[in-house]
């Protein structure tokens, strides 16, 4: 009791004196301080002594040139912040190297520069023996430089060294998806064999001639930009090829549920069936790539490019309302399972749940359709 008594007496005087100056005003103990860093002034720097060495430290939070002297008075009104500046170091493609290998990264997928590093090999004298678009690798003939184009065959002999001017040289190029999302990576890797030779010698691990693949990643990397500067196209047939898989058939597991077998490795496998789903109008409400999941709604056709209904749409009720879409709902999961060398697709009601028969042969025909 005689606590609360006390307690309340002191709220009666801080209420009585709050008009105070002493407590409230400017001068007071709980005075406003948020103007105080109008009246600093600047000090002389810190001086260490002569035999400390120290490192330079830089300010987090530098004052902006654009800010009033400490001397001027009266209000001050804050300048707008400047427009953020794009990189200038952001190109399209780029040379990047850790230790001795070099490759080119291309902000752009690998279905997009397929047939612009094809087209450098064929425009400069290079025959092209082998190409699998399902893995992004195509392999050269054996030539010698002087069969290669005239400025190609320049450039190589005046840059390469380590190579005899009557040897024969191949080179395999494979085009990979990026660490990031929407890019590409391109690697070069040679091999050499004494001229009148017909041995199969196989490409190194890493490299062959380290020389001759820098000259040519670089004369690549020039000319794949150019080509973009001069508004070289990319060939749909060429990206529908890329991601295609080598063999597609539709069978039954042991269970009698159907499966898709797809001859692709998973990269390939999994932007095929993306691909597939949009054509076959299809719309793919969510994806997982680390666990090979599409979660497709059958009710629906594919997000792609849609508009919402204007304003008269929506107030006389043509846009369905969320308790109307989620009513008619046919949600599924598209799954894809890495399997020996290729990939086997089905479908899923859920985690637990496999689809049934009729619905998972209807989404793996309607993939298989729009793969080749």
């Amino acid at each position: 009791m005689k606590r609360l008594a006390g307690l309340s007496a002191l709220a009666l005087i801080v209420s009585s004196t709050s008009g105070c100056g002493w407590l409230w005003g400017e001068e007071g103990y709980f005075r406003d301080r948020g103007s105080d860093y109008l009246e600093a002034r600047q000090t002389a720097p810190m001086q260490l002594p002569a035999d400390v060495q120290a490192k330079r430290l830089d300010p987090l939070l530098p004052v902006p040139a654009q800010v009033a002297s400490s001397e001027a008075s009266g209000k001050f009104e804050v300048p707008r912040p400047q427009s953020l500046q794009v990189r200038a170091d952001e190109r399209e493609f780029s040379l990047q190297r850790s230790g001795e290998s070099r490759w080119i990264v291309a902000q752009r997928v690998p279905a997009e520069v397929w047939p612009l590093a094809r087209q450098f090999f064929e425009d400069n004298g290079f025959r092209i023996a082998d190409e699998r678009p399902q893995t992004g690798e195509f392999t050269t003939a054996w030539q010698r430089f002087d069969e290669l184009s005239a400025s190609m065959a320049r450039r190589l002999s005046s840059r390469v060294s380590g190579v005899a001017p009557d040897a024969e040289t191949r080179v395999r190029v494979r085009i990979e998806p990026g660490v990031q999302r929407n890019t590409s990576e391109v690697f070069v890797t040679s091999a050499e064999r004494p001229a009148g030779s017909t041995a199969d010698v196989a490409f190194a691990a890493r490299s062959g001639n380290a020389s001759l693949e820098a000259a040519l990643l670089d004369e690549m990397l020039v000319s794949m930009a150019r080509s973009v500067e001069q508004g070289g196209s990319v060939s749909l047939l060429a990206a529908r090829d890329f991601d295609a898989p080598s063999r597609v058939s539709l069978s039954e597991d042991g269970n009698g549920n159907p499966v898709l077998n797809l001859g692709a490795d998973f990269d390939r496998a999994w932007s095929g069936v993306g691909r597939s789903l949009e054509l076959a109008d299809v719309r793919v409400d969510d994806l997982n790539r680390s666990l090979g999941l599409y979660y497709i709604n059958l009710a629906e056709g594919a997000q792609v490019n849609e508009e919402k209904p204007g304003f008269f749409g929506r107030m006389f009720g043509s846009e369905p309302s969320k308790e109307e879409l989620e009513a008619r709902a046919e949600r599924y999961q598209v799954r894809l399972t890495p399997v020996g060398d290729g990939v086997q697709v089905t479908v899923e009601k859920d985690l637990n749940t496999i689809a049934p028969a009729d619905v998972s042969r209807r989404v793996l025909s309607l993939i298989q359709d729009n793969l080749g």
